[in-house]
């Protein structure tokens, strides 16, 4: 039988180990990493869970109630699955998480590619070709 202490021992073991896991790595097991907490402080690379969804820190920081992953992508990004080919379209909310030029996602049950750098429209509306 696992103690109490022995459980918190052996999950500090287990979030020491993940932050090793390359990005691919961590998305086969987003439990592994703690999740985002308010008033604690992170550092560039820190990986959080977020509504079952892996970040990635990108500037060091104290977290606060209002700064929660999805909604700061100046201090967030999410780590997305480099094997999907065409990622479900999710609308950028500033230069940090633009998609770049070249990039490929789904969108109304259509595929697209960026055709510009740092691009923050919508598919079918600007800045994307539709692939047949």
């Amino acid at each position: 039988m696992i103690t109490r202490e022995k459980a918190y021992a052996l999950r500090a073991l287990i979030e020491k180990a993940s932050s090793s896991l390359t990005d691919e790595e961590a998305l086969t097991g987003v439990e592994l990493f703690p999740h985002w907490k308010e008033e604690f402080e992170y550092i560039v690379n820190d990986r959080v869970s977020y509504e079952g969804t892996l970040y990635k820190c990108l500037t060091a920081h104290t977290s606060q109630s209002t700064w929660i992953p999805p909604n700061s992508p100046s201090l967030w990004v999410r780590v997305d699955n480099p094997v999907e080919e065409w990622p479900e379209w999710i609308q950028p909310l500033g230069s940090t998480d633009a998609y770049e030029l070249g990039a490929k996602v789904s969108h109304n049950e259509k595929h697209w590619i960026s055709d510009y750098e740092g691009n923050v429209w919508e598919p079918g509306v600007y800045g994307w070709s539709e692939v047949s």
